[in-house]
């Protein structure tokens, strides 16, 4: 006779369930088989895997759909309150329908519950139907539970938290661009999945160069791509043309600067001018206490204070950056002004700066092909156009090895415009054109 230890935890067990005979759990939370499991939980649109690992995400889902969505903004001040939250050195006064909006303030009453109750779910969800459309009013007197919650995150403010709760009871509360940060930061504890995303809608709609930063690291912590993606897009247009003229540049995480400078879709006016921004970004981190932003003359005069024996990038101070500046297409840096700007600050390497002159010399030696040049994406030599709204055409003209190319911008109205470029020839009466590209796109 095998004996049986009266401690040992029972193991799952084959039972029969239904017409088949398929896996099931002994006992509590899961009371079912897998297969039904699963199919409960795609009828209640929730990931079958985070309810394997926490059991009470089915629980509030269950008890979510038992009250109508209207309930929660219908005659609730006439209600005492179910609940008492200590945080943040406040007492709030909640009630429960409101509650189960957020996973973690169920949770925490579902708990309170389970104190006095066998059953905490079954005992929540008869207080809710009770307070439903059309029962009777009459019905036995609630304790008043009292709930703690600790949170240690800097960025939820009383004010935040205080928002964030606002929204439990109404839908549109207007959330400050100045405040989202914090409610953000308080619908995460909360696990308010509804007021999360309208934060990340405002965020996205309110990209500066003041909030770009803060706003890129909250989407990286709460791991919200589509937020660090409209981060990551908004700079490939603005890094050069508006956040590289202030002197929020010094904010721009590195992590941030690298992505963009490695995007094929980076906007700038020429790679001279991509290469002033990066050389600002760099001063403005080794000069933390700078409060105005620079001019171009300050910084050469920085970077050529250092002793010539050794290049920038060589040094100790400038390993950690190269990833940023082999980005940089230093083949589309053409003029002789540039180049020799380049090596009197002394910046990067001796064999950096042969290379390009070399491709440069190359390149004139074989009437202009660029033979070292492969990718399109990587190595085309960039050149823009910033077309202010109240231009009705705007255009440039740009040389490259004795060739001249013009970029032609117009204005069709308030949201559509065409540009295209064409690739000219000087000859000794007119300039005709010999090719050309055109495109169009509209502004929503």
């Amino acid at each position: 006779m095998k004996m049986l230890n009266p401690q040992q935890k029972p193991r799952l067990e084959r039972r029969i369930a239904g017409s088949t005979n398929r896996w099931r759990f002994p006992r509590q939370p899961f009371s079912g088989d897998l297969l039904g499991l699963s199919q409960m939980c795609k009828a209640a649109n929730i990931d079958f895997d985070e309810v394997l690992k926490n059991p009470d995400r089915l629980c509030i889902s269950q008890i979510q759909k038992i009250f109508p969505e209207n309930l929660k903004n219908k005659t609730i001040q006439s209600r005492e309150a179910d609940v008492v939250l200590e945080c943040l050195g406040f007492k709030w006064e909640l009630h429960q329908p409101q509650l189960f909006q957020s996973e973690t303030l169920a949770k925490l009453y579902l708990m309170g519950l389970a104190r006095g109750n066998a059953n905490p779910e079954k005992e929540s969800v008869k207080i809710l139907q009770a307070q439903q459309p059309g029962r009777s009013r009459e019905q036995r007197p609630v304790k008043k539970m009292i709930l703690s919650l600790k949170i240690n995150d800097p960025l939820v403010t009383r004010e935040a938290f205080a928002t964030a709760l606002k929204n439990l009871y109404m839908q549109e509360v207007k959330i400050c661009l100045d405040d989202v940060l914090g409610v953000l930061a308080a619908a995460h504890i909360l696990q308010f999945g509804s007021l999360f995303q309208r934060c990340v809608t405002v965020m996205m709609s309110g990209l500066t160069p003041s909030t770009i930063k803060n706003f890129y690291l909250a989407g990286c912590k709460y791991k919200e791509e589509p937020l660090t993606t409209a981060c990551e897009k908004w700079m490939e247009m603005n890094l050069v043309p508006l956040v590289g003229t202030q002197i929020h540049l010094r904010k721009v995480p590195k992590e941030l600067l690298h992505k963009v400078l490695k995007s094929p879709r980076l906007f700038t006016f020429s790679e001279f001018d991509l290469l002033k921004t990066l050389l600002l970004w760099v001063y403005l981190q080794l000069n933390n206490k700078t409060q105005t932003f620079p001019m171009y003359q300050t910084v050469l005069m920085f970077f050529s204070s250092f002793p010539k024996n050794c290049a920038f990038l060589d040094r100790d101070v400038g390993q950690n950056l190269i990833p940023l500046f082999l980005c940089l297409r230093l083949h589309s840096i053409t003029k002789g002004k540039d180049l020799e700007e380049l090596r009197h600050i002394n910046f990067f390497p001796e064999s950096w700066l042969v290379r390009v002159t070399a491709n440069h010399y190359h390149a004139l030696e074989n009437g202009g092909d660029m033979a070292h040049v492969k990718d399109l994406s990587t190595q085309a030599v960039r050149f823009g156009l910033l077309f202010n709204q109240e231009y009705t055409t705007h255009s440039k003209v740009i040389t490259l090895y004795g060739f001249f190319f013009e970029i032609k911008g117009i204005k069709h109205d308030t949201t559509s415009y065409s540009f295209h470029m064409q690739a000219l020839k000087i000859q000794t009466v007119g300039i005709p054109i010999y090719a050309s590209f055109s495109f169009v796109f509209s502004l929503s």
